[in-house]
């Protein structure tokens, strides 16, 4: 390989590094965009059919502890707040292993729900319910169905 080519070849390598570098430091692309917001919003208090089910989810396994619409309980945090700050796999991450948290005195637990099949299986749903939620892009109550 001749000396200009090395240097060519390194260059490129640079600048892909750099490109690379440059997106996770803050531009995100629309792909990333989709992965953490993937609910869509037909017309006010109407989602796609995932989020839909995501409130359904919710409803069965989370509100117990977190509240109704994701806005909290004397005893577990509110998820509206929560998701401004958390990214998706973080949320994953904290509802698959659970999470202990011993701050202030108080000891907070949330349970692992890794090993229940109805959870796991509509994960990406009950998030796009609570992203959507979080972002005041969905309203309190039960959401409609966007049209087929």
């Amino acid at each position: 390989m001749s000396l200009v080519r090395a240097a060519v070849f390194v260059g490129l390598l640079a600048f892909a590094a750099g490109s690379g570098f440059a997106q996770q430091q803050g531009q995100s692309s629309d792909s990333d965009d989709a992965y953490e917001r993937p609910y869509k919003i037909c017309a006010e208090n109407t989602v796609d059919p995932g989020t839909y089910n995501g409130y359904r989810r919710y409803h069965a396994f989370c509100h117990q502890c977190h509240g109704p619409d994701g806005l909290g309980s004397s005893y577990a945090p509110k998820l509206v707040d929560s998701l401004q700050v958390l990214k998706r796999d973080q949320f994953n991450e904290v509802v698959v292993n659970g999470r202990q948290n011993l701050a202030a005195g108080q000891e907070k637990v949330m349970p692992s729900f890794g090993h229940v099949e109805d959870v796991m299986m509509y994960l990406d749903d009950i998030y796009s319910y609570l992203k959507a939620r979080s972002d005041g892009k969905l309203g309190r109550g039960r959401p409609q169905r966007c049209p087929a």
